[in-house]
């Protein structure tokens, strides 16, 4: 296992969408085994494959049942019900934005084994795996923010990065 640095806004990888895992190899292996690794500190919620520079479909999460992964995560169910809440992002650190989004969010995929995974949840848990699969689509959580604060973000990037 090895932490890996995390990938700033400006990096391609990030706008890319991710192909899926179709097969596991040691490489995905390795990735899981990183992905775990860096997503587990204090203040990380979760973390896409390329936001470590690998564009594959998969991500971690660090919450208060523990840290877990999930490979090629699909969306199933969003609630009509929506939070409203800040949000950020490790690869635009120190950056709090107002993002809505579905209150409840139900997410599939399998682990390493083939074996289903289910990530299901609201409040923080439903903004973690809409912020994360948004990630594997190739999009940053600032792309979906009301227009007012998303040019108050753009603003704060381009000053900062």
């Amino acid at each position: 296992m090895t932490e890996r640095p995390i990938r700033l806004i400006g990096d391609p990888v990030l706008r890319t969408a991710c192909d899926p895992i179709r097969t596991v190899t040691d490489g995905v292996r390795t990735l899981v085994a990183d992905l775990l690794e860096t997503v587990d500190h204090e203040g990380r919620a979760g973390l896409a494959a390329n936001q470590i520079g690998v564009s594959l479909r998969a991500f971690s999460w660090h919450l208060d049942e523990g840290v877990g992964y999930v490979l090629n995560p699909e969306i199933v169910e969003l609630s009509e019900d929506v939070q409203d809440d800040d949000e950020g992002c490790l690869s635009l650190p120190g950056l709090w934005y107002p993002r809505r989004r579905a209150r409840y969010a139900r997410c599939l995929g399998t682990d390493l084994d083939g074996r289903a995974v289910e990530l299901e949840g609201d409040g923080i848990v439903a903004r973690l795996i809409q912020h994360e699969v948004g990630h594997l689509d190739g999009q940053l959580y600032v792309d979906g923010l009301e227009r007012p604060v998303r040019k108050r973000a753009l603003r704060d990037i381009r000053a900062r990065f």
